[in-house]
């Protein structure tokens, strides 16, 4: 189909514009027919695509808004919906031109010889559901949930997922091991077959991330404290589940406290003897036994109690004899925290060993600043001083004062809270860092076998660029695996820059997808890019028909504080125009999936991608 106008100068108002517009459609033709050709071996049916990305990336190389408004006020919808068939919308544009011009348009440019604005869309429809499989029944749109540790025990959990419309289970191999990997999956397997409906498994490999390393173990003091009013009344006693089994029971969930004694000193209790201690600070503390059981025994306790290893506990029997005494010692440590404050400093250690925590004088000023270690060394040769650092998914952000080829001293700048905890195994960004680290190494290349024959779809953490897409396919093809579904995580500002290239080597691959991790993208991009950055790579993805997961804080307060902010209700509505919208762990993790799917099929009558649906208007409730 051709995009010919008259070449000679254009009579009337329209002239001017449309020699212009027809300069910029050739352009953009000539990019697409110049599709790049070292991707000779472009997956069957991704020329299209192939094609429509090229000429997508040479229209957004032009500033359109001035010729977007001017065609605005001629009445003209230009470039609302480009993106899935960017030929065609030109082609339309200069057809209606050329038409309010007073012109004869070429034919091919008018309906219905122009027949490609639909195949965008059928395409994206075709790889979304090669990825995801056939669409529910209520919605278009996906939902993925990260599963929670109890998944690996929980049947019924795994159940009620599926029945409130899980369509898939993510399994992120950043946590536990191939052996808690294999029961999550079995379980997502038997609940398939209970409830009769589908569901996959996404295995997020680890990847590079960088994460503050194990901190030095510090003594657990117990803090056992009744429910007291306002006014210091006890409104209830602290309850206190005594037990002989380390195992978790039902009891230790509605205690305040749950202990671990020894087993024979337990079976002489009885219900009404008396407990005499003195706790950790030096008081002595009374407690009472009111219930006594096969698996253990209920305490309370009037006053608050605080309790460590080597506490003495003593029976004594209503006759008022201490009947016998035990020490406790299961109380098991804990790894140290980080107390951080804006304009403290911190030190970035390579050694591989415990961290330290800071140290403080009475008036709170530091005295020695804390030490963490980071497990990836190419981090002390590549960072310099002033490049920015962030932790905890950007909670705490501050820069590089001292660069050495073992320590990176950082000055705090920023903390969410006066006063922020670091502690390990949180997330380190270094955003203005120029790390070169590949997405598939170490613990992800010995755990890929197990990965893909296990997983429907698998997860490429922090894809930086097309070399990481290409060792990818060649450890896929040597395992014989390259059908399986493949999920390109963008993580940081080198993987959403390089988003192009990484599109167009991918196309290499039969299956695949987006993901927008927005934790760690907002924490390398800053918060304020956020918006800006998802609606790129959304129109970008759709440019090349390729399915997008929106990933990462939705609706995160109903999944572990069981209600919804204003603002996470808004974010999971526009979440529909991706392809797939993933929710992360939490207690109230059900009711935020059956909210997300209400969502969902209700926008879907709304709005298709960035697509407004003009159904009637509804500002009434339906039962007005």
């Amino acid at each position: 189909m051709g995009l010919s106008a008259t070449e000679a100068p254009a009579a009337g108002p329209f002239g001017e514009r449309i020699l212009e517009f027809a300069a910029l459609c050739r352009e953009i033709r000539h990019a697409s027919e110049c599709a790049d050709v070292r991707l000779c071996d472009v997956a069957a049916g991704r020329r299209p695509s192939l094609e429509n990305l090229h000429a997508y990336l040479a229209l957004r190389a032009h500033d359109l808004r001035p010729l977007q408004q001017a065609l605005d006020r001629l009445g003209l919808a230009a470039f609302e919906h480009a993106e899935p068939h960017v030929l065609s919308t030109l082609d339309a544009i200069l057809a209606n031109l050329c038409l309010l011009g007073g012109q004869q348009p070429d034919p091919a440019l008018l309906p219905p010889g122009n027949r490609a604005f639909g195949l965008g869309q059928a395409l994206l429809q075709r790889n979304t559901d090669l990825l995801f499989g056939p669409p529910p029944e209520r919605r278009r749109t996906r939902i993925m949930i990260t599963l929670p540790d109890e998944a690996t025990e929980d049947r019924l959990l795994m159940q009620a997922l599926l029945k409130g419309g899980m369509d898939c289970a993510r399994i992120n191999c950043a946590y536990g091991d191939q052996a808690a990997w294999s029961r999550m999956i079995t379980q997502v397997r038997d609940a398939e077959s209970v409830t009769g409906n589908a569901c996959l498994v996404f295995m997020d490999l680890r990847g590079p991330k960088l994460r503050t390393g194990r901190m030095e173990l510090e003594p657990v003091v117990l803090k056992i404290r009744p429910l007291r009013a306002a006014d210091g009344r006890v409104l209830r006693p602290a309850r206190i589940w005594l037990t002989d089994s380390p195992r978790p029971q039902p009891e230790s969930l509605a205690a305040d406290a749950s202990l671990v004694l020894d087993g024979a000193w337990l079976r002489q209790a009885a219900e009404g003897d008396r407990i005499r201690l003195r706790d950790a600070r030096g008081s002595s503390r009374n407690w009472r036994l009111v219930e006594v059981s096969g698996s253990g025994c209920w305490a309370e306790s009037r006053k608050t109690t605080y309790v460590a290893n080597g506490t003495v506990l003593c029976l004594q029997h209503e006759k008022g004899h201490i009947a016998a005494e035990t020490t406790l010692g299961s109380l098991q440590p804990r790894e140290s925290r980080v107390a951080i404050r804006p304009g403290d400093a911190l030190y970035l250690a390579r050694e591989d060993t415990p961290g330290t925590p800071s140290i403080h004088d009475l008036e709170g000023r530091l005295l020695r600043p804390a030490t963490i270690p980071l497990g990836i060394p190419e981090v002390f040769r590549d960072a310099r001083v002033g490049e920015s650092v962030g932790f905890d998914d950007g909670r705490i952000t501050g820069v590089i004062e001292r660069a050495d080829s073992d320590v990176l001293q950082v000055r705090i700048r920023h903390t969410r809270r006066p006063l922020e905890w670091l502690s390990s195994d949180k997330g380190v960004n270094l955003p203005e860092t120029s790390l070169d680290l590949p997405a598939l190494a170490g613990e992800d290349l010995r755990d890929l076998d197990f990965v893909t024959r296990n997983a429907d779809i698998i997860g490429l953490s922090f894809t930086n660029s097309a070399a990481d897409v290409r060792f990818l396919r060649q450890r896929l093809q040597e395992l014989g695996r390259e059908d399986v579904g493949v999920i390109f995580k963008l993580e940081t500002r080198r993987g959403c820059a390089n988003l192009p290239e990484i599109l167009l080597e991918a196309m290499t691959l039969p299956n695949f997808g987006v993901m927008i991790a927005r934790g760690d993208l907002a924490a390398e991009c800053g918060f304020e890019r956020l918006a800006e950055l998802q609606e790129d790579i959304l129109r970008v993805c759709e440019a090349a028909h390729v399915p997008v997961i929106w990933a990462t804080g939705v609706l995160e307060g109903l999944a572990r504080r069981g209600h919804p902010a204003r603002a996470e209700i808004t974010d999971a509505a526009i979440a529909q125009r991706a392809e797939c919208v993933m929710l992360g762990k939490g207690p109230c993790i059900k009711r935020a999936l059956e909210t997300l799917d209400a969502l969902l099929a209700g926008m879907q009558e709304r709005a298709y991608k960035q697509q407004p649906l003009l159904g009637e208007l509804r500002l009434a409730q339906p039962s007005d």
